[in-house]
């Protein structure tokens, strides 16, 4: 995985900003700059002034986001959190965040810092979230780094203090990882931040006699998010580290299968999987000595009929154990395709799901716009410089709202005079 350093000077803290209203500073009013298109029909309408004025509006809005981070008031400061995070996912803003990652930083120190054990973690979580967003958009070099530096501390305090908010805890488990993809600079570091997501989901081993430990929801939560952010480092292992993790680990996380806890035994199973992936890379003949008993555990819960197990659960759970059987068995994937703009890109690994799956966790629906224009994630999966898309091509692709409510009509109504024929008992079979 390509992780190119660009350094440059750029940085500093922005000056006053006069305050707005409440409504104003409404996570809403980001909802309207989410995408390609928006810049294009701006334009349409007003011109390049309109366009601007926008720009300028949409600035002023984020740098009362930013002050407002600092603001007395906890709901207040997780207001503006959550708002800084629905632009960074939502829009490209390198060049507005560069000139104020240390104003942004701090802020995300003292939020983290002043989340109370007894509170609810929420601020703590907004937090460590856009602490993931701020390197998603900084991408890989100096100015990331600098940012980890100065939160890695912070997060593995939380994440080792056992009397620490639990969910604040989860979400530092979730944005160490990905942190430590995006802006960690030296692969020794990268290990040591592994032992700690160790350290945590080791605990839900299931017991050489089959037993398990008794641990909690909450509990079992950070233990799964330690083990996914433990997993997305493995793709950027060297030879020699995955050689040692697999003697350490690969015999071993099978008792993680054994958890009464979907999520745990479903991140268990793609972790295998991805290990399997790794091993087979350095080494065609790769052979697991317990592979027999693995394949039976596999195929156990890829066909969990347990009655006392939900119905969701288990159809997800049977869902993911096909494919993890699969990738132990025969070496295969279940290949995915994702569309964005006039691109597309093809999901074809265990690693590059494990990585995708990290980045849409932070960006969510804005996972396509940032393939679309986000350089570093595009760096990331190899897909080159961003296109660039005149507003015509734009408006040629696009359908409208009522063209596409008729297609999708036409199409239900089809679908259901087809299957009506069908589940018809009065037709005679003849007819087929």
């Amino acid at each position: 995985m390509p992780r190119t350093k660009k350094k440059n000077g750029r940085g500093g803290q922005h000056g006053n900003v006069q305050p707005f209203s409440d409504e104003d500073a409404s996570i809403e009013t980001l909802s309207h700059c989410s995408s390609f298109s928006d810049t294009a029909s701006v334009a349409d309408e007003g011109g390049e002034a309109s366009e601007d004025t926008a720009q300028e509006d949409f600035q002023y809005k984020l740098k009362g986001f930013i002050d407002r981070t600092v603001d007395k008031s906890a709901k207040t400061r997780q207001g503006a959190l959550d708002g800084l995070k629905t632009a960074m996912a939502t829009r490209i803003l390198c060049e507005f965040i560069s000139e104020r990652r240390m104003t942004i930083t701090d802020s995300i120190e003292r939020c983290l810092k002043k989340g109370t054990r007894k509170g609810k973690g929420e601020e703590q979580r907004a937090a460590a979230s856009l602490a993931c967003l701020l390197c998603i958009q900084l991408g890989s070099g100096i100015e990331s780094e600098e940012v980890f530096k100065t939160l890695k501390p912070i997060f593995k305090n939380i994440l080792a203090d056992g009397s620490a908010n639990i969910q604040a805890r989860q979400a530092v488990a979730t944005s160490l990882g990905l942190c430590t993809l995006v802006a960690e600079d030296d692969i020794l570091d990268v290990h040591s931040t592994m032992e700690c997501f160790e350290n945590l989901f080791t605990r839900s081993y299931a017991r050489k006699d089959g037993t398990c430990p008794l641990i909690n929801p909450q509990t079992s939560q950070l233990h799964t998010n330690a083990l996914l952010s433990w997993a997305l480092l493995l793709t950027i292992c060297t030879a020699s580290q995955l050689k040692d993790i697999m003697c350490k680990h690969l015999p071993k996380l099978p008792r993680l299968l054994e958890s009464e806890d979907v999520n745990m035994r479903i991140a268990a199973g793609e972790t295998i999987a991805l290990l399997f992936e790794l091993a087979r890379d350095m080494d065609s003949e790769f052979e697991f000595d317990d592979w027999d008993e693995l394949c039976d555990k596999l195929n156990a819960l890829a066909t969990d009929c347990n009655k006392h197990r939900a119905k969701t659960d288990k159809r997800k759970q049977r869902s993911v154990f096909r494919d993890v059987l699969k990738a132990v068995e025969e070496a295969d994937f279940q290949s995915e395709t994702i569309r964005f703009g006039t691109e597309r890109m093809t999901i074809d690994s265990w690693v590059r799901k494990r990585t995708y799956d990290a980045f849409r966790e932070f960006v969510g629906s804005g996972m396509n716009y940032h393939l679309q224009a986000n350089e570093f994630i595009r760096d990331v999966f190899e897909l080159g410089p961003p296109m660039l898309v005149d507003s015509a091509t734009m408006k040629a692709m696009k359908i409208s709202r009522f063209e596409r409510h008729l297609h999708n009509s036409a199409a239900f109504k089809a679908r259901t005079k087809a299957r009506s024929k069908f589940r018809d008992k009065r037709v005679d079979v003849g007819e087929f």
